[in-house]
């Protein structure tokens, strides 16, 4: 753990402020008369006010030793020069230096309270009218406004940060609403634990039954296992959880439910005898996608009366035959509006897709391709030979600063122009994303959903591929056949046998597959590591940019986050004129392999084309192109979108050399390494061992314990995820009698 200190002192001069993020670079003259150069999110600092700074010391590659801010106090200045200087800087809109020096001379130490409480005074003032007077205060106004918000946040030691996001959510008034409810604190926007908001609250003076703590703690619950994949919790276990985080009974969150349920804040209706309570936004994306996917399915479809023949002319063109489950799938593809094809590794869905998206154009439709992921979309691209788009960039995806809110252009109101849509990956596909979709597609629309089943969920609440399926209300094709081809592939027949519950052949070791026994974990890790930098590269011929590494678990020997330091020094090691960036306790580098963590819709990205867009993903895959000199900015590339991130950013990026089973879902590599060493037991699954070896491409190497292996094949266990919309599409009547309690 790096040791803390401590520095007080005026700010000598701004280096580098940035106003949105309120990330900065002074200087700062201490007592003694040392001046520091700090670095953090210090919003609206200005020369001459007091700070008092506690963080630790970096050592910057250029410009050499400087202070990371972790906890701030800070006064405005007292002294009349330092007064000037304050305001000369720039802090209040149209007080330049000139102004400055009328406005202190004509005050002196009464300057603040005069701009802050009585504005009318500089009028009075040699070159201001009573309108611009009126615009000084109110800019002032708003800058003491966040310098308080800043103040609050800082006395529970929370980050300058989480001030920029609350004022862009709730503006000038954001300090007047946190003290009414200091729970907002832990909603999602602003990502703070529970119990620390609590903790917050009940230091203001807050009861243990107010209702603001009660009703927060319902929302925290429900959210939080959003987070999990649940769209909704059993009324019983709700309350449970609720009264365990609270410890207390189960009748005061009993009541605070009700009263948010009346509020309509939370829906609560029966779902599959079970009182289901839902986020409302939850319930209606749940309930939209029912009823749109019934209209769908309702609407008569466009048939192609030659189906058939189409199917011979695509065998002869193409010059294949195609099997049956394959043809019964282009000939449902000509008569229903909506269909799911589902299959394994090497059982023909690409090809299978390609027919479905020529007989399409025969039919004068017009396609689009579409998948949840940039790099699923790219390999859709690559494999069909047609563009495919992200869902998100297909539906038209924007952000709402303001608001804090995902938006999409494409609605019903200006639905997609494209007469059939094809998305792969459903798996990944999470219940909001689902509910966007079908809300921009026309009627009578047609809708193909490709993916594998026996995948690992959505990251996003909801099983949407698989509730699909098993309502048994769209036709449904699967493809089991594995193709001779296919079958000599050891990476698909083990896959294939590890979906049956039978362990992947440890001993072949020939073809495509590879098991390298290492019990120890450090001898797996050591292993892990020769492959990527030595043996790979040089005895098979694959680049260490085409090896990925996964892992099931972050933590441990054989964790994500061991195994990126140690990969990192392997493959992109510190070299002269290479730019480095300490943050916190993790080391970025120039050319290092990265990975987007958490969905990020504010970031400006340029491909070289000249096409411009928002938004990086969680799970976005990149690489380091440059570190500025100042240490102030990184430029990130992302599959050919090239992105400037502050370093403030850094919180919501990762190494990726490694990476978890659960991150790499949607793409596929030339060559994977598995690390399969013992981990928590909710990890040592079939699905996750299943969704591994399906992630390669060419070659695929497992490195660790047999057992272990072994283990995770005969384990099917399966998160349990609460979702009411297998229910309400086997339910037969009429959409439109939704409702909640």
């Amino acid at each position: 753990m790096e040791e803390r200190i401590s520095r007080e002192g005026t700010v000598h001069s701004i280096v580098f402020q940035n106003a949105e993020n309120g990330y900065t670079v002074l200087r700062l003259l201490t007592e003694e008369g040392e001046v520091v150069t700090v670095v953090g999110c210090i919003p609206c600092a200005a020369p001459g006010e007091h700070l008092t700074v506690v963080g630790v010391w970096e050592q910057h590659p250029q410009h050499g030793e400087q202070l990371r801010a972790e906890e701030l106090e800070r006064s405005l200045p007292e002294d009349e020069e330092e007064m000037f200087s304050y305001l000369a800087s720039g802090v209040c809109r149209g007080v330049g230096p000139a102004t400055a020096r009328n406005i202190v001379d004509r005050f002196g130490a009464e300057t603040f309270d005069v701009l802050e409480t009585a504005p009318e005074r500089l009028a009075s003032v040699r070159g201001v009218t009573a309108r611009r007077a009126r615009e000084i205060a109110e800019s002032f106004r708003q800058h003491m406004g966040l310098r308080r918000l800043m103040a609050f946040l800082a006395r529970y030691e929370l980050p300058p940060v989480l001030a920029m996001r609350l004022r862009q959510q709730y503006g000038d008034a954001a300090l007047e609403k946190l003290r009414e409810n200091p729970y907002l604190l832990s909603a999602d926007d602003c990502g703070v634990a529970f119990s620390v908001a609590d903790e917050i609250a009940m230091s203001m003076g807050f009861e243990a039954d107010s209702s603001q703590r009660l009703q927060a703690a319902v929302t925290f619950e429900l959210s939080h296992n959003e987070s999990n994949g649940h769209v909704f919790l059993p009324r019983g276990k709700l309350i449970a959880a609720t009264a365990q985080l609270l410890q207390c009974g189960e009748d005061q969150p009993e009541l605070a439910l009700d009263v948010l349920i009346d509020r309509g804040l939370v829906v609560q209706e029966r779902v599959a005898n079970v009182d289901a309570c839902y986020l409302r936004r939850l319930w209606e994306a749940e309930v939209s996608v029912r009823q749109r996917l019934n209209g769908l399915l309702a609407a008569p479809p466009e048939r192609s009366a030659s189906a058939a023949r189409t199917v011979d002319e695509l065998e002869r063109a193409q010059g294949l035959t195609y099997a049956p489950q394959q043809k019964r799938a282009v000939e449902l593809a000509a008569r229903e509006n909506v269909l799911i094809l589902t299959g394994g590794p090497g059982t023909g869905k690409t090809t299978t897709v390609r027919a479905i998206v020529a007989l399409f154009q025969r039919m004068g439709l017009e396609v689009v391709l579409a998948a949840p992921t940039g790099r699923a979309a790219k390999r859709m691209s690559e494999l069909t030979g047609m563009e495919a788009q992200t869902v998100h960039r297909l539906l038209g995806m924007s952000w709402n600063g303001e608001t804090r809110q995902l938006t999409f252009s494409k609605t019903e109101k200006e639905p997609l122009e494209a007469n059939a849509v094809i998305v792969d990956e459903m798996s990944m596909v999470d219940l909001p994303l689902f509910s966007a979709l079908l809300r921009a597609l026309r009627p009578g629309t047609r809708l193909v959903l490709v993916g594998d089943a026996d995948q690992l969920p959505s990251v996003g609440a909801g099983n949407v591929f698989s509730d699909l399926i098993r309502s048994e209300r769209v036709e449904t094709v699967f493809l089991r056949e594995v193709f001779r081809q296919a079958e000599q592939s050891a990476i698909i027949r083990n896959a294939h046998a590890v979906n049956l519950g039978q362990a992947p052949d440890l001993a072949s070791n020939q073809g495509d597959f590879f098991f390298l026994c290492r019990r120890d974990p450090e001898r797996a890790v050591n292993t892990l590591v020769e492959l990527c930098k030595t043996r790979l590269p040089e005895k098979m011929g694959v680049p260490a940019d085409q090896i990925q590494v996964l892992t099931p678990t972050r933590k441990g020997p054989a964790g994500t986050q061991n195994l990126n330091r140690r990969l990192q020094e392997a493959l992109n090691p510190k070299a002269p004129g290479k730019r480095e960036l300490l943050w916190g306790e993790r080391l970025f580098r120039e050319g290092d392999r990265v990975m987007q963590t958490r969905n990020d819709y504010d970031v400006l990205w340029e491909k070289a084309d000249g096409t411009v867009g928002m938004g990086m993903f969680n799970g976005d895959v990149g690489s380091i192109v440059k570190i500025d000199d100042s240490g102030e900015w990184l430029e990130l590339d992302f599959d050919g979108r090239r992105a400037v991130y502050g370093v403030e950013q850094l919180n919501e990026v990762d190494l990726a050399f490694a990476m978890t089973v659960h991150k790499a879902q949607g793409s596929e590599y030339r060559a994977a390494v598995l690390a399969a060493m013992p981990a928590a037991q909710s990890l040592m699954v079939r699905g996750v061992l299943y969704t591994a070896l399906t992630r390669a491409r060419e070659l695929l190497i497992v490195v660790g314990d047999d057992a272990a292996v072994r283990a995770m094949a005969a384990n099917d266990k399966r998160q349990r995820r609460y979702s009411g919309l297998r229910w309400r599409l086997a339910r037969r009547e009429a959409p439109g009698g939704e409702g909640g309690a």
